[in-house]
C-alpha cells in the first residue's frame, strides 16, 4: 500500500487543511451551540407548548449525539468512513427487515449481509469493476439460494424484498462510502450529508410557513409543495455556495454544473424520503425503528441518502472523475 493511500485511510492531521470541511464542522458546531438558546428563547416568548417543547429537547438530545457520530469518522480518516457506512448499511437493512418481515427468512437476510460486506469490501479495495459486478452477482446469488428452499410459496415476495433490500442498502449507500477513494472525500461526503440534512429542515420550515397543498397526501401528509419547491431553491444556493470552496477548477466549478449538483441532491434527496416514507404506510409502521428519540429509526433519518448518493457520484464521477488520481486494489494487490 502506497503513502498516499496510507495517509487517505488513516491519516487525519492534514483534516482542516480543506476550507470546506473546516466551514461545515464551524457551521455544526455554531449550530449545536445556538439551538439551545433558541429553544429557551422561543419558551420565554410563550411560542412553545409543553409537548412541542419536550419534542425539540428531545430532537436537540439526539442531534447532540448524531453530529459526532456522523462526523467523526470522515474526519479520522477513509476507513472510519468505509466502516461507518458499512455499519450505516446493516443498520438500515436490519430495520427494513423488521418492518416488511423479511427478517424471518434468515438465509436470504444472511445472503443480502454477505453482499453488503462484499460492497464494502470492493469499496475499500477501491475496486471499482467488482463494485459494479457484485449487484449482478448478489441478484444472482439471492435468487438461487430463494430456490433452493424449494418454498414456492412466497417466492416472489422473498426474492423481491431481498433484491430490493441490498440494491437500497448495499448498492445504494455503497456509493456514499465508494467516494472515500477520492482525495477530497471529506469536503464530497460532508457537503452531502449536510445538505441532505438541511434538504429536509428547508422543506419542513417553508412548508410550515407557507402551507398550501400536500405534496402526497397519501404518502407523507405533512409535506407541502411549497416546502419541497422552498427545499430545493435553497438546498440548490446552498449547495451552489459551498460546492464553490470544494470545486475550485476542473468542470464541476461552473456555476450551472453546480447548480445542477444543487438541483440533484435536493430533488432525489426528497424522493429518497419519500420512498421511505412509502415503504412504511405500505407495512403500516409510523417509523422504522426508536434508536433516535424524536427521529426514529437509523433508516427514518438516512432515507435521504439512499437515491442522492448514487446519483451525486455518478454525477461528479462523470465530469470529474472520483479517485481517479488514486491507487486501486490497495488491498486486493491487483492494481
Amino acid at each position: 500500500m502506497s503513502g498516499t493511500a496510507w495517509e487517505r485511510l488513516f491519516g487525519w492531521r492534514h483534516v482542516f487543511d480543506d476550507r470546506a470541511v473546516v466551514l461545515i464542522v464551524a457551521v455544526l458546531a455554531g449550530a449545536l451551540a445556538l439551538a439551545p438558546l433558541i429553544i429557551l428563547a422561543l419558551d420565554r416568548a410563550g411560542r412553545l407548548s409543553p409537548a412541542l417543547k419536550a419534542d425539540l429537547r428531545s430532537r436537540y438530545l439526539s442531534w447532540l449525539i448524531m453530529v459526532p457520530v456522523i462526523v467523526l469518522p470522515v474526519l479520522l480518516g477513509a476507513a472510519p468512513t468505509i466502516l461507518a457506512v458499512a455499519l450505516l448499511s446493516l443498520l438500515c437493512y436490519r430495520e427494513f427487515a423488521r418492518a416488511t418481515g423479511l427478517f424471518r427468512e434468515k438465509v436470504m437476510s444472511v445472503a443480502v449481509v454477505f453482499g453488503i460486506v462484499a460492497v464494502t469490501f470492493a469499496v475499500a479495495d477501491h475496486w471499482y469493476a467488482f463494485f459494479v459486478a457484485l449487484t449482478p452477482i448478489t441478484l444472482a446469488v439471492l435468487t438461487a439460494v430463494a430456490t433452493s428452499l424449494d418454498r414456492p410459496a412466497g417466492y416472489i415476495q422473498r426474492v423481491a424484498l431481498a433484491v430490493f433490500g441490498f440494491l437500497l442498502f448495499g448498492v445504494c449507500l455503497g456509493h456514499l462510502g465508494f467516494m472515500a477513494n477520492d482525495a477530497r472525500y471529506r469536503s464530497l461526503i460532508l457537503l452531502l450529508l449536510f445538505s441532505v440534512q438541511l434538504n429536509d429542515i428547508f422543506a419542513y420550515i417553508v412548508g410550515k410557513s407557507l402551507g398550501g397543498p400536500k405534496l402526497a397526501p397519501h404518502t407523507s401528509p405533512n409535506k407541502t409543495i411549497s416546502g419541497s419547491l422552498g427545499a430545493v431553491v435553497l438546498t440548490t444556493l446552498f449547495v451552489f455556495m459551498l460546492s464553490g470552496l470544494i470545486f475550485t477548477e476542473g468542470p464541476l466549478s461552473g456555476t450551472v454544473q453546480r447548480l445542477v449538483l444543487g438541483l440533484l441532491i435536493s430533488i432525489s434527496g426528497q424522493f429518497g424520503d419519500l420512498s421511505v416514507s412509502s415503504i412504511k404506510r405500505d407495512v403500516g409502521v409510523k417509523d422504522t425503528g426508536s434508536l433516535i428519540p424524536g427521529h426514529g429509526g437509523v433508516l427514518d433519518r438516512a432515507n435521504s441518502l439512499l437515491l442522492s448518493a448514487p446519483t451525486v457520484f455518478h454525477y461528479i464521477n462523470y465530469l470529474d472523475s472520483i479517485g481517479g488520481d488514486q491507487a486501486t486494489r490497495i488491498l486486493s494487490g491487483g492494481g
